[in-house]
């Protein structure tokens, strides 16, 4: 697989020009590993793995380091926690930033570790599939949110371009943004992840949890593919596979551990109209979810009752990676109130709130800004004007309160 360049590579130098050490958290295949030999070609990696204790370093870490001086890459650090204390000690007695460079794929194990551990000493960083911007090679771009972000009023000025997309809409959606999903072809995309889940997120979450029942949680991570890009409702999940709520929520809480589930928290501001309180749950990546949903094709998935759930999961998570990137991230919410009412994505910061609706058809009218007005109406001034993601080609102003974006605005 040829590399493709990471829009977090600057934020990644920058950290190891001031930080002691560097965590890079994220999913399984986001391409950590990748990433720090690409940007640290002559940093040595040590892999940690789950069942053997490489090189003895969680039997006895301080030899370890004394063997293995930095600068040193120590991948999967979530498998040999004991090395954190050691490491601080160690970190505590070297001056320089860059000693260390870890990455791993469980987060709250991991964050609560490292934060014990390192709390103060290390910078950290997450990441995700890959950006449309990256897939096409285009990583070092700047992407068209920064611009919607500085200056909401001149964003039809600001995109130049679309991204070339091979085959489309409906592949580019089907096979998601993983790293290794972008170079096979269509025919072992499902046997990828098939493996991806029985090899990655059962043995994770299991792990992490403790979760015995291994035919329940398979039926329930379905479940919440299928429930992507939707309001969650623990009670209803837990029903479907007969569960409690409260279990639910912690497989819930598992997933998102592990970085296979994102939740959006609903918007309410202190607006007398009411709202709802539920978060917005995503799978990770599109293909995945697409994969869940057993969705055998691309052809399959433009007649999928999914369709819409799944570009607004694609494009979702497109946004977040690239808000998570920025030197100040927006807050992330949803809105939707009781009367039906809603704005898929509100970013926020500054004061400001930028609405970004997302529909998946190829022409729009002044009706699909019903929901950025509304919103608008609700909160007044602090609302820029907002954007409408679609799957169309132009970029274009739709009314005086959005401007439509294609889906892979360049």
């Amino acid at each position: 697989m040829n590399y493709r360049p990471r829009q977090i590579e600057t934020k990644l130098r920058n950290f190891a020009e001031h930080f002691k050490a560097i965590l890079v958290a994220g999913a399984r295949q986001v391409g950590k590993s990748t990433l720090l030999a690409h940007v640290f070609p002559g940093v040595r990696a040590i892999t940690f793995d789950p069942l053997q204790d490489v090189f003895g370093a969680r039997r006895d870490p301080d030899l370890f380091l004394d063997n293995f001086p930095p600068p040193l890459i120590l991948d999967e650090i979530q498998f040999a926690p004991e090395i954190l204390p050691a490491l601080k000690r160690r970190v505590d007695r070297q001056e320089g930033p860059g000693q260390y460079f870890l990455s791993g794929s469980q987060q709250l194990a991991l964050l609560r570790d490292v934060t014990e551990s390192m709390a103060g000493r290390a910078g950290v960083l997450h990441l995700g599939p890959m950006t449309s911007l990256e897939s096409a090679g285009l990583g070092a771009e700047r992407p068209w949110l920064e611009h919607y972000l500085e200056t909401p009023g001149e964003l039809t000025g600001a995109i130049k371009r679309t991204i070339p997309s091979a085959g489309g809409l409906f592949p580019h959606l089907w096979r998601g943004l993983l790293p290794g999903t972008l170079d096979l072809p269509n025919e072992i995309i499902p046997d990828y992840f098939r493996s991806y889940v029985e090899t990655y997120i059962e043995r994770d979450v299991r792990r992490q949890g403790e979760i015995r029942n291994v035919t329940e949680f398979a039926r329930f991570i379905g479940l919440a593919g299928a429930l992507t890009a939707q309001e969650i409702n623990t009670a209803h999940l837990g029903r479907e596979i007969g569960v409690t709520p409260s279990t639910a929520r912690h497989w819930l809480d598992m997933l998102s551990a592990c970085y296979q589930w994102r939740e959006i928290p609903a918007y309410s501001g202190n607006a007398v109209k009411r709202v709802s309180g539920k978060r917005k749950g995503l799978v990770g990546d599109s293909g995945l979810a697409c994969w869940l949903g057993r969705i055998s094709s691309p052809d399959a998935l433009a007649s999928s009752p999914s369709l819409g759930a799944l570009f607004e999961t694609f494009v979702l998570n497109g946004l977040l990676a690239q808000a998570d990137m920025m030197p100040m991230p927006p807050q992330a919410w949803h809105w939707r109130t009781v009367g039906g009412a809603e704005v898929d994505l509100v970013l926020e910061r500054d004061g400001k709130l930028y609405p970004i609706e997302i529909r998946c058809k190829t022409q729009l009218t002044r009706h699909d800004t019903r929901g950025i007005r509304a919103f608008r109406e609700t909160y007044g001034g602090k609302v820029q004007p907002g954007v409408i993601v679609y799957a169309g080609k132009e970029t274009y102003r739709l009314s005086d309160c959005a401007v439509a974006v294609p889906w892979n605005a360049c």
